[in-house]
């Protein structure tokens, strides 16, 4: 269960620890940065994608709102190029490849979708 006591926290691209995630070619990482020890019904983080390709189906439902640069996913054959102040909605699963050169923040439902696999 979430702790209530914790009223508010704010997350910052910079200061965030980023994993290896794709490539090469290029490369893409995620910092995640709301995860089950915080919450468990959302999940959020910074990703940074620089030319790799990464083929996933999402397991969970997610929203990405790009920062910088411009995010291409390509799913059910269309292409959908997130740039700034733009947001994409991903349903639960949607076969695509993320793809593009681009900072982006993103927030998934639910949070524990790993655990929901065991």
């Amino acid at each position: 269960m979430s702790d209530t006591s914790i009223s508010a926290i704010k997350f910052d691209h910079r200061e965030t620890t980023f994993r290896h995630r794709g490539g090469p070619p290029g490369h893409a990482e995620i910092g995640r940065t709301v995860d089950t020890t915080l919450s468990e019904t959302m999940g959020a983080g910074f990703a940074r994608w620089e030319g790799a390709k990464v083929s996933w189906t999402v397991l969970y439902d997610e929203v990405i709102f790009v920062i910088e640069g411009e995010l291409q996913i390509i799913a059910a054959g269309e292409m959908h190029c997130v740039t700034p102040g733009q947001m994409l909605w991903i349903p639960e699963g949607t076969e695509l490849v993320y793809g593009g050169h681009a900072l982006f923040g993103y927030a998934l439902y639910p949070g524990n979708w790993k655990s929901q696999l065991e």
